[in-house]
């Protein structure tokens, strides 16, 4: 939609153009009409909803108001054709309206608008935000002294009876708690709720209640480059996943004890509606190496979903050799993993993804499957909200189609957790997809 407003708009303004010159006047009339009837078309599409109304759309609809409202007093006042003619301006004129379209367009080429992944369950979905203080930790990140909050958000039914098994999800690196909403969307529409975290300077952005924004820390995200390009040892890298991951796991415990000890006493429907006997963890890059980790650390985790993370929880440094090995100790909680080609890639080839090979034994009864042709972040809900984004992250267009592979990834999902914490149907992936 953004490329084909602009392309008209490029059209427009260079034809207008053409025109004046080869007729050697302004025909400022004919454009003021023009301007209005051009803002009333874009007023009927956002009515008929052809245009879907967000913040997308904010500056052109300015833009096109202000046009509409100067070309409407102009028509008023009879204000037409009184500066004389000249090439140079007209040329001026386009080129600097040009340029002003493809700012305002931006965001809806930067983010197009895009149809909805499909929504397959019974209950209409609800959502609500909350912000949680640790009061028995310290925020590393910050000098102030201020305990640790994280920010949460609840996908759930809506006006629905009984209680429903409690969903976990925690994001990857400079990720948001928003990147998976078709995912929770989804699962919540069947009868679960899912809070999914922002952790605080590790998420590109994180919104708390009283308003406060809080950034990626540059700190991490420099670390998070480094493992990425080779440069720390294995020592190092080590040490840096273990920080990483008490920050995560600590995140998601707290968030998790907070959220029994609601259900218990807070008449939140939210909280009511709460099975605390049935909950599973799942989590994207960082996030679900941080969801394997609690599998193996909490008793009350029936079901993991790892989507395209190392095990990190499973490295073991071997310093005399300098590398890394896996554990020894069997994973007993259930366990699917969804891989992108990205990681698939690199199971057999990589040392921090020793743990992940597949005749790894201490995984004999864990679920896998390679989504052929995926990239890291087509696993995540960011390629249909900004392909462009997710294209330059991600080094490259994916080649499996962006929809089928969400849908089919919070099918599984679905079945996953359905099958483990319900105990409904069967749960058989196939290899690849």
């Amino acid at each position: 939609m953004g490329i084909l407003l602009l392309s008209m708009a490029l059209i427009f303004e260079i034809a207008f153009a053409i025109y004046c010159i080869a007729t050697k006047q302004n025909h400022k009339k004919l454009k003021n009409w023009m301007r209005i009837a051009v803002f009333i078309v874009f007023a009927i599409l956002t009515v008929s909803s052809v245009i879907v109304w967000d913040f997308r759309w904010v500056m052109l609809a300015f833009l096109l108001f202000l046009l509409a409202v100067k070309g409407t007093v102009s028509l008023i006042l009879k204000i037409t054709n009184i500066k004389q003619f000249k090439t140079s301006n007209i040329v001026w004129k386009s080129i600097m309206m040009i340029l002003l379209f493809v700012f305002v367009l931006s965001p809806v080429i930067i983010f197009p608008q895009h149809p909805s992944p499909k929504v397959t369950g019974q209950y209409e979905v609800a959502t609500a935000t909350d912000t949680f203080i640790d009061k028995n930790r310290i925020e590393e990140f910050s000098d102030k002294g201020d305990n640790r909050i994280v920010n949460v958000e609840f996908w759930y039914p809506k006006n629905a009876d009984g209680t429903y098994p409690l969903l976990v999800f925690s994001h990857g690196a400079y990720g948001i708690k928003e990147g998976n909403a078709s995912t929770y969307t989804e699962l919540a529409s069947h009868g679960y709720v899912v809070v999914s975290i922002d952790h605080p300077y590790h998420s590109f952005y994180t919104r708390s209640e009283d308003g406060i924004v809080t950034m990626i820390n540059s700190d991490f995200k420099n670390e998070v480059n480094n493992t990425n390009k080779g440069i720390y040892s294995y020592e190092e890298w080590y040490n840096i996943i273990q920080k990483w991951m008490k920050l995560r796991t600590d995140d998601m415990n707290f968030v998790i004890d907070t959220i029994l000890t609601k259900a218990k006493g807070d008449n939140n429907p939210i909280y009511q509606h709460i099975n605390t006997e049935k909950i599973g963890v799942f989590g994207h890059s960082m996030g679900g190496a941080a969801s394997v980790w609690l599998g193996r650390e909490r008793d009350d985790i029936s079901a993991v979903v790892n989507i395209d993370a190392p095990f990190f929880s499973e490295l073991v440094y071997n310093k005399a050799d300098d590398n890394f090995m896996a554990s020894s100790k069997a994973y007993t909680t259930p366990l699917f993993n969804i891989y992108s080609d990205d990681v698939w890639r690199q199971l057999d080839r990589t040392p921090v993804y020793v743990a992940n090979k597949l005749n790894n034994k201490q995984f004999e009864g864990a679920y896998t499957t390679h989504f052929k042709g995926a990239k890291h972040l087509s696993l995540t809900d960011l390629p249909l909200f900004s392909p462009i984004v997710a294209n330059i992250l991600q080094g490259g267009k994916a080649d499996i189609d962006k929809f089928y592979c969400i849908e089919t990834e919070n099918e599984l999902i679905l079945q996953f957790f359905d099958f483990e914490l319900k105990g409904i149907g069967h749960f058989a992936p196939k290899e690849t997809y």
